[in-house]
């Protein structure tokens, strides 16, 4: 099984079996966006984002799994092929960051 990393960022997941790391691949799956003014708050804009399709997602490919954020996984709840990082209360912090996560999860 081979997995890809479609974030910005090292994803670190720590289980009783040990420590995973899987570094970005360089190539980012996303949701598009559109910024759309809605007023303001004490003078400065406020906006709301109106989303697209997802981008920059390869199609499945045998063997493979994709690591994805969240936003993308929600928007492909058919592809088993596609995880994110399960960043919930399970998540390890330090100083409020996540450094690690326990598992994965699908939508």
């Amino acid at each position: 099984m081979t997995v890809v990393n479609l974030t910005l960022h090292n994803i670190v997941v720590e289980t009783a079996d040990g420590r995973t790391e899987f570094a970005p691949s360089g190539q980012v799956a996303r949701v598009a966006s559109v910024p759309s003014h809605v007023g303001t708050v004490a003078g400065i804009p406020v906006n709301r984002p109106i989303f697209g399709p997802v981008v920059g997602l390869p199609e499945p490919q045998p063997d493979v799994t994709f690591i994805v954020s969240s936003q993308v996984a929600i928007r492909v709840p058919e592809r088993a092929d596609v995880v994110a990082p399960d960043t919930g209360p399970t998540a390890i912090r330090a100083n409020g960051q996540i450094v690690a996560v326990r598992g994965f999860q699908r939508f």
